[in-house]
């Protein structure tokens, strides 16, 4: 039975990466035309820090300016424009009821995180974040992030599921010897315990409505 959750914040969580991807070509617009929105939005997935340095290098702008540019555009997205996936709400509601936690290990800054769970009334149903920005953990797939929040909250191997829309994340969970599921709307080759169209699919698991492949979270924990 699964009874905690560790997020992913953007992608995951929240829908994020339409109003990120918008805001690094905003910024490459003030300097040169723009790419694609669909390439940004593919090299942002990967990493935001990694996707000003290759547009920097790529156009041939100052990556300070640039940097400084998305935080500009970006600090202009309202939350409406940031709003949790559809059925996230449900299956945090769930975990709690259930006398679970959901969790979150983000590469975002705190300050963002917490501003766009309290715009949509899901701060109080988080129980304990990590922002390896801010709290200096590696990011993922290194495992750290996750052993403290498993050693800090006692959390059964058995027991809890990491959640991210990357193959970071599944490396990350694996690391810490934690399932996976993957929130990939579209098809992936990404190996995980169970791969997510929705989040109506992952309620249903955490209800017991829906059993995961015989065998998927054996050798794990």
């Amino acid at each position: 039975m699964i009874r905690n959750l560790i997020w992913d914040f953007d992608g995951t969580l929240f829908d994020t990466y339409p109003a990120i991807a918008n805001s690094l070509r905003a910024a490459v617009g003030d300097l040169a035309v723009p790419p694609s929105f669909e390439e940004v939005r593919d090299m942002a997935l990967v990493s935001i820090d990694g996707c000003l340095s290759t547009l920097s290098m790529t156009y041939a702008l100052p990556l300070e300016e640039l940097e400084a540019g998305f935080e500009r555009h970006y600090g202009n997205v309202t939350p409406d424009d940031q709003p949790p996936f559809t059925g996230v709400r449900e299956v945090c509601e769930l975990i709690c009821a259930r006398g679970g936690l959901n969790l979150i290990v983000t590469h975002r800054r705190r300050s963002g995180m917490d501003r766009l769970l309290a715009a949509h009334g899901l701060a109080d149903l988080i129980a304990d974040t990590v922002s390896c920005y801010d709290d200096e953990y590696p990011r993922k797939p290194d495992p750290a992030a996750f052993l403290m929040l498993i050693k800090r909250h006692h959390l059964r191997f058995d027991q809890t599921l990491a959640v991210g829309d990357r193959e970071l994340d599944v490396l990350a969970a694996h690391a810490a010897g934690l399932p996976a599921a993957l929130f990939a709307p579209t098809p992936t080759t990404v190996t995980a315990e169970v791969v997510l169209a929705d989040f109506d699919a992952l309620h249903q698991i955490v209800a017991g409505q829906r059993t995961p492949s015989a065998g998927a979270f054996d050798g794990l924990g």
